[in-house]
């Protein structure tokens, strides 16, 4: 009875080593097949596009004209696109006003300012503070996204004073140094006036005695009428 147990026990022994064979070769084949399903998702996923070329439109104060030492709330704004001209949300713009000349601040207090883009590629920094040097000056504006970057340059003026307004003011002080000159020489004839007054009037001389009246005799007339 063992040994027949033992030859059965031996018959049967070799077919648990199948049914782990089998396991191993589905396992793997649902792995693969795993695998293969992952692939297909990632492919079917649509891609995330990436930014080649950036382009910027300055779409609020170009060619502006400031009063000296006047804060202008309107700023300047821009539009950033790709290269098919769609708008690129999340795009980094700075603003940079010069060091020297005419220039300003914005409301940071500084010549440089950073701004995102929208939903619709817009960007815009306000309240700039302008100083009083008269003339016109440039923003530097650089966009960048990913690897993507552009720049352009917007050109603004601050006013000087108007040439109208410092000539009339030239006319008005020539007028008012016309009409000093003119009071000053009436004040010296007045003086000099007054002194050849004082010259020439002198007091009467007293008569020491009374003129001798003058009698005059003309000549004899002849008249001769009938006896």
């Amino acid at each position: 009875m063992s040994s027949l147990r033992q030859r059965g026990w031996q018959a049967i022994a070799p077919a648990p080593q199948a049914s782990e064979s089998f396991t191993g070769k589905a396992a793997l084949i649902v792995l693969q097949l795993l695998a293969l399903a992952a692939l297909l998702i990632a492919m079917c996923q649509p891609a995330v596009a990436q930014v080649a070329i950036l382009q910027i439109q300055v779409s609020g104060g170009e060619g502006a004209v400031h009063a000296a030492g006047a804060r202008d709330s309107r700023g300047i704004a821009v539009v950033v696109t790709d290269e098919t001209g769609r708008p690129v949300e999340g795009a980094a713009v700075s603003f940079h006003l010069p060091e020297q000349g005419p220039s300003g601040t914005f409301v940071n207090g500084l010549r440089t300012e950073v701004a995102v883009t929208d939903d619709r590629g817009r960007a815009a920094v306000h309240s700039i503070e302008f100083n009083r040097v008269p003339g016109r000056f440039e923003i530097r504006i650089v966009a960048s996204k990913e690897q993507a970057r552009a720049g352009t340059v917007s050109f603004q003026y601050i006013a000087g004073p108007s040439p109208g307004a410092a000539a009339t003011e030239a006319k008005g002080g020539g007028h008012h140094r016309k009409r000093w000159l003119m009071v000053a020489a009436v004040v010296a004839g007045a003086g000099a006036a007054g002194g050849t007054m004082a010259l020439v009037h002198s007091p009467p001389a007293t008569a020491t005695a009374e003129s001798t009246p003058i009698l005059t005799i003309g000549p004899p007339s002849i008249t001769v009428g009938k006896p």
